[in-house]
């Protein structure tokens, strides 16, 4: 009688365990809730969301798209970005700070009105990713062609410093705390960057991923997520640079997001999927399923407050691969919403 009641609670231990780590998994309830028809032509980049204001920035070509997260609708333009990367939203100083690659410079506006307040010059060679730290108020700017970090005085918007860095940077993230990370995509490294100091820290190997481009960071658990080239995202700890796991995503994935609230990661990929991965703990990664979009919805963001993801994409001419024109008309941001 004694073992037929130890096997009882041992069972029944067993399976409240099970059960308790399987709900700790959310199912991929995500659609696409609008298409939203932006205008203009050419390639896009990065977007942003300014959660104070509900707007949406989505970079295109020579101009950013705005689109007001009220109505769904794009409600004007940000002219004069030639070559626009990324939109840094820097609520604290009631400011957007643009990186237009072809001019090497950087504008700033006024968030909100959108007026243009300033065009700062002399970046480094072709500012791709731009980044804002509330910690120390700064703009970086990462520069791929010239492998090096813009520091810019987020109120003054002078220049300040200038970083070298190992190779091509990718997307940067920072824990405002006085630390900025970066992938380092021609040598798959993250670097590590002291916003006191201004310079690097430490870069480690993210192998076995290769070619980071998008990141992501998990602030509570210290939790860098690199989405790579060779179809994989490392997850590694931004404090120590110790490679946690890996995780098989996409083809063609260039940004990634992460929603704290949910532990969900998405990581966009071109081939028109979005991977999504549940977080269970700080070391343990589940790939759930994957959200179908659009072939070449490629670069991704999340609005914290509603949980809705934007990518932006458009269609493509026939052609060599990433050599293809965009189809004229055709450019738009999907809404992807919790079904």
């Amino acid at each position: 009688m004694k073992v037929n009641l130890f096997v009882q609670l041992s069972i029944a231990i067993l399976l409240n365990l099970i059960f308790c780590f399987q709900g700790t998994a959310q199912p991929v309830n995500y659609k696409i809730g609008k298409e939203i028809k932006l205008s203009g032509d050419g390639g896009w980049d990065y977007l942003s969301v300014d959660e104070i204001h509900h707007q949406l920035f989505v970079s295109h070509s020579l101009q950013v798209n705005v689109v007001d997260l009220n109505t769904g609708e794009q409600m004007g333009v940000i002219p004069q970005t030639n070559g626009v990367h990324g939109i840094a939203v820097a609520n604290n100083l009631n400011r957007l700070f643009i990186s237009c690659g072809k001019d090497s410079s950087v504008l700033v506006v006024e968030a909100g009105t959108l007026k243009v307040l300033s065009r700062i010059s002399g970046t480094g060679n072709n500012p791709d990713a731009i980044l804002y730290d509330r910690f120390s108020q700064t703009v970086y700017t990462f520069n791929g062609k010239s492998s090096n970090a813009t520091v810019i005085d987020g109120k003054t918007f002078k220049i300040i410093a200038t970083i070298p860095l190992s190779g091509k940077p990718e997307f940067a993230q920072t824990d405002n705390k006085g630390k900025i990370f970066v992938n380092i995509e021609d040598n798959s490294t993250v670097s590590s960057i002291d916003t006191k100091d201004h310079r690097v820290l430490k870069s480690w190997s993210i192998a076995p991923g290769e070619e980071p481009s998008g990141l992501a960071l998990d602030l509570k658990n210290n939790r860098l997520f690199s989405v790579c080239r060779n179809k994989m995202m490392v997850i590694s700890d931004s404090q120590t640079g110790k490679v946690i796991t890996s995780v098989a995503i996409g083809s063609g994935c260039d940004g990634v997001t992460f929603d704290a609230e949910t532990r969900l990661i998405f990581a966009s990929n071109g081939e028109g999927t979005i991977t999504v991965i549940q977080q269970h703990s700080a070391d343990n990664y589940e790939v759930i399923g994957n959200i179908t979009t659009q072939q070449g919805a490629r670069t991704i963001t999340l609005d914290p407050s509603t949980h809705h993801l934007y990518l932006s994409v458009g269609e493509y001419i026939p052609g060599t691969d990433r050599k293809r024109a965009v189809k004229p008309g055709t450019f738009k941001v999907l809404d992807i919403l919790p079904n």
